[in-house]
């Protein structure tokens, strides 16, 4: 999703520069820790960007190249990607024909999904995402999971870890009295070791269930338990 910086040969910026991008990495890579040493270089501060502006454009001036700005100077020290000004009225022309639609009622508005594609043409496309009730994200509902009487918890915990629907490794259960079990951190987990040997049924009652906690899960998931 983020644009990587841009790299530039050392070699090039040291002793060939050819674009304006390279006076500017040379006053920032090569020549600020030579003259301030151990001075960090702060890209939000005016005075260190001004700094940098001025060495470049000798540095430029120099090889006989042109279009070292100030702004440039900024943009190329701290990756500023520049906002494309399409990208933005598209945005706010969606918003405005879909505020006229609801205001209005002239035409189906949009529920939750738009694709617009501009590359070669013009092309949009809308439909509504639905959503599954059993999604443990976004559908809100508990999850049932079947339990044997004699299981004991450590049993669940694996019964658990081997769902598809919930893809999970290291989960955490809690309940209505409190932690179950943690894998971290370690105090807590020495704590509720012990509950990994105990029967289910004798630490959750017959109409408790638990909520599951996991580093692959965006939320909690509360699971009913049914003795079978």
């Amino acid at each position: 999703m983020l644009t990587p910086p841009t790299a530039f040969p050392i070699c090039t910026i040291a002793n060939t520069p050819r674009l304006p991008e390279h006076c500017i990495e040379w006053a920032s890579v090569l020549e600020w820790p030579k003259v301030h040493k151990d001075k960090k270089l702060d890209t939000d501060d005016p005075d260190h960007i001004e700094w940098l502006y001025q060495q470049a454009s000798a540095r430029a001036a120099l090889f006989k190249i042109e279009g070292v700005t100030w702004a440039l100077t900024q943009g190329v020290v701290k990756n500023i990607i520049p906002a494309i000004a399409s990208t933005n009225a598209i945005i706010a022309a969606s918003c405005c024909n879909e505020a006229l639609k609801i205001a209005t009622a002239c035409a189906p508005y949009l529920n939750n999904y738009m694709m617009y594609v501009g590359n070669d043409s013009v092309y949009t496309y809308t439909f509504e995402h639905e959503k599954r009730p059993e999604c443990p994200v976004c559908g809100g509902e508990s999850l049932n999971a079947e339990v044997g009487r004699d299981w004991t918890l450590e049993r669940f915990i694996e019964s658990l870890t081997a769902r598809q629907d919930l893809q999970i490794s290291r989960p955490s259960l809690s309940y209505s009295g409190g932690a179950l079990f943690w894998p971290s951190p370690p105090d807590v987990f020495e704590a509720t070791r012990p509950n990994l040997e105990k029967k289910v049924v004798d630490l959750l009652g017959e109409e408790e269930g638990v909520v599951v906690v996991d580093p692959a899960l965006p939320v909690s998931v509360n699971i009913s338990v049914t003795y079978v």
